[in-house]
């Protein structure tokens, strides 16, 4: 009986707190959005990407195709950014198929959010100089563009298409695409568009050492240069011609009776007039925006402060279960399970509200600190299995702490799922100057696919607490994230699990 109402209590806080959130969503996706944006303004690549692939997720749930796309682009140029490629193109194919998922169901093409999709593959292809598959990404770009039919997107399909075929080597034909849109920026008398052009042309002959065509472009920039000295002073004097024709006829307009200026007078009072009504709209119009924006700060901060008040309730009720919770028998299965979930909850609470802070780190040596973390799990392998550390006397700052504890939670689970006669890596990878891997690798069941994509989120599947809360992988996701750095599962490795801790110091 009175498992069944804790159980019941328990059921009462999840429920609480999924309408809470499910109520605050698209205000929290907008916040994780503005976050990343704010990162990124302040060069802080890491945590902008994290946080632009939160508000991707967000808005992913809650089908708002375009801004789950702009999130997803940015995550995948910032992964591109630091040649994580493989990370890269993941995130542009989990925007793919959520474009696939709404077309479906407003049975629609979105055409101009495959383009941008499409376009920053293709870029990803020519950076790696993969013709074959920048070629593709060409042709699917050019399939888009023709079904938005829009001039501004045509404009950087023309640009695209120079990019590529100069990349590549093929001259002739990016000189036709690029002379093609130079001449629409002349005809739009877009003179900075077209400089812009022979800019990024040197740059690109530059990148590609090609000094031929970096000789050719700055011959024809500075034609251009001196004809649109030209075209500028020919036009300044047709803009004089004009203004010269028009105060002749304003002059004989004048001239003509003495009512005209009559006229013209009753119409400035009548525009003096007008203005003065304008002003004194735009007057309350602004007053109304003030008092609107007050409204708006006071409502932020009201959400925040029900957020805060949500946090501490989950705390509090976790805290409260403890003292009846100590009264049952703890060798009971449900007993230890729901101490272990109310110990969770807190746990990733706490490391949600203090996910800014960071760790204190100290030096330890790999080989010692990698080869005392399996040690540590050797009394909970099956027969025959065996274990193999592979990590270099080498000293590195980390947070030994935190890095014991993912590390742990992965060599345990990878102990629980490799059958007898397996094997289980800890590794160690120097990736740069200021960055590190370990990887925990084993030859288990591995994980469904099915199941990959919600990893890391908390609360994504009710299941029995005997069986495991699923929330120790997000709980080292987020310590990872405090630590400046990631935890990813490679889903590549397909003899049986492989997870990857990057840190960047």
């Amino acid at each position: 009986m009175l498992m069944k109402q804790l159980v019941s209590i328990l059921s009462f806080v999840l429920c609480f707190s999924t309408i809470s959130l499910a109520q605050n969503s698209a205000e929290r996706a907008e916040e994780l959005m503005q976050q990343a944006q704010t990162n990124l303004k302040q060069k802080e690549y890491i945590k902008a990407r994290y946080y632009f692939l939160q508000a991707y997720y967000a808005f992913y749930s809650r089908n708002e195709y375009s801004q789950a796309v702009e999130c997803g682009l940015q995550a995948a140029a910032l992964y591109h950014r630091e040649s994580y490629y493989k990370e890269a193109l993941e995130v542009l194919r989990g925007a793919e198929l959520l474009i696939t998922a709404g077309e479906q169901k407003n049975g629609k093409p979105m055409p101009d959010l495959r383009f941008r999709i499409n376009r920053e593959r293709l870029q990803m292809y020519i950076n790696l100089k993969n013709q074959a598959r920048a070629q593709e990404q060409l042709a699917k770009l050019e399939e888009t563009a023709g079904a938005v039919r829009n001039d501004s997107l045509n404009n950087v399909l023309l640009y695209t298409q120079a990019t590529y075929y100069y990349t590549f080597g093929m001259n002739s034909q990016g000189d036709t695409y690029i002379n093609r849109l130079i001449s629409q920026y002349k005809e739009q008398k877009n003179y900075a568009k077209v400089d812009e052009c022979y800019e990024s042309l040197i740059d690109i002959a530059r990148k590609g050492n090609n000094a031929g065509l970096v000789a050719r472009t700055y011959d024809q920039y500075m034609l251009w240069t001196d004809s649109v000295k030209a075209l500028t002073a020919r036009d300044e004097l047709n803009v004089l011609k004009q203004k010269y024709d028009d105060s002749l006829v304003t002059i004989r307009d004048k001239d003509d009776s003495l009512s005209a200026k009559q006229y013209i007078i009753i119409g400035l009072c009548v525009l003096a007039a007008l203005l003065a009504g304008a002003l004194i709209l735009g007057s309350i119009v602004f007053l109304r925006f003030v008092l609107l924006t007050r409204k708006q700060k006071k409502t932020i901060g009201i959400v925040n402060e029900h957020n805060e008040l949500k946090t501490k309730f989950i705390r509090n009720i976790s805290a409260q279960m403890e003292p009846t919770l100590d009264t049952l028998d703890a060798a009971e299965p449900g007993v230890r399970a729901l101490k272990g979930f109310a110990e969770h909850i807190q746990e990733f609470s706490e490391l949600e509200s203090t996910l800014s802070e960071t760790y204190e780190m100290c030096e330890v040596n790999v080989n010692t600190f990698c080869e005392s973390v399996m040690d540590k799990i050797r009394r909970n392998l099956r027969p025959e299995v065996s274990v193999t550390v592979n990590a270099p006397k080498l000293k590195v700052k980390t947070s030994p702490e935190q890095l014991e504890h993912i590390l742990l939670h992965l060599l345990n689970n990878a102990a629980e799922f490799t059958p007898e006669g397996g094997k289980i890596w800890l590794d160690f990878k120097k990736r740069g100057a200021h960055t590190q891997q370990f990887i925990v690798s084993d030859t288990g069941s591995g994980i469904a696919p099915e199941e990959q994509e919600n990893l890391f989120k908390p609360f994504a599947k009710v299941k029995d607490l005997t069986q495991g809360d699923g929330l120790g992988l997000p709980i080292c996701s987020l310590i990872a994230t405090k630590m400046n750095g990631t935890l990813t599962l490679d889903s590549t490795y397909s003899k049986g699990c492989r997870f990857v801790l990057e840190l960047h110091v």
